[in-house]
């Protein structure tokens, strides 16, 4: 059973810190892509970053580069989403998501994430 465990949401001041972890059980961790959304209230879930450990692959969305990084820890199983500089327009539930190719079949339960002016 494919299972996807995030943590590490909370309330932060604008120009905080957070980083958010993704605990992965159920299938072979480097093989697939890890990847992180986020959906604010009234709007669409959208793509923040994934990652491919086995091809050294990560994508970010436009809104989120130079600000946003991630990474795994295949020894843990973990994929963890640093977000730095954070904006009030940050604000949403993050979910954590893995399929092939970043395109996502199972997700996480999600973690919200608030971010105050």
């Amino acid at each position: 059973e494919v299972q996807l465990v995030e943590s590490g949401g909370g309330l932060v001041q604008a120009g905080g810190s957070l980083r958010l972890s993704c605990g992965v059980s159920g299938f072979i961790f480097d093989d697939y892509g890890i990847g992180w959304f986020r959906q604010a209230p009234g709007k669409d879930r959208e793509g923040v970053a994934c990652i491919i450990s086995s091809e050294d692959y990560t994508y970010y969305a436009d809104s989120v580069k130079g600000r946003f990084t991630i990474s795994a820890d295949n020894a843990k199983n973990t994929v963890y989403l640093q977000m730095n500089s954070l904006k009030p327009e940050d604000t949403a539930v993050y979910y954590c998501a893995a399929g092939s190719n970043c395109v996502p079949n199972n997700w996480g339960q999600g973690t919200q994430v608030t971010v105050s002016s």
